[in-house]
């Protein structure tokens, strides 16, 4: 089975976003999701995800991506996938409702 890993924003810092988690098993993907902060713990939490398996893609969420203020942490982000799971294909979704799309582009 494929595995994925999914990279979304607290959603209890942006009001009126609703934390759905993917469920991808379904459709024959292994899914986790993992949810930061724009703060200090961003790093050591998406870390800790990227290695906990080998991952074949990671999907960042469209409201890190689209989020100007959230530049800084997009970009944290990719190079963090880079350097920690380098084996896994980067997806980008547009909402929580299509990471399994975004996924399966890349496995």
């Amino acid at each position: 089975m494929s595995s994925a890993l999914v990279v979304g924003y607290e959603p209890q810092a942006i009001p009126g976003v609703d934390g759905e988690a993917l469920r991808a098993g379904e459709h024959g993907i292994d899914a986790a999701m993992t949810l930061i902060a724009f703060d200090a713990s961003a790093e050591s939490t998406l870390v800790a995800s990227l290695t906990k398996q080998p991952w074949d893609v990671v999907v960042v969420g469209g409201g890190i991506r689209k989020t100007e203020p959230l530049l800084p942490l997009f970009e944290q982000i990719v190079n963090l996938v880079r350097r920690h799971a380098p084996q896994a294909a980067i997806a980008f979704n547009t909402s929580g409702g299509d990471s399994v799309e975004a996924a399966q582009r890349w496995l």
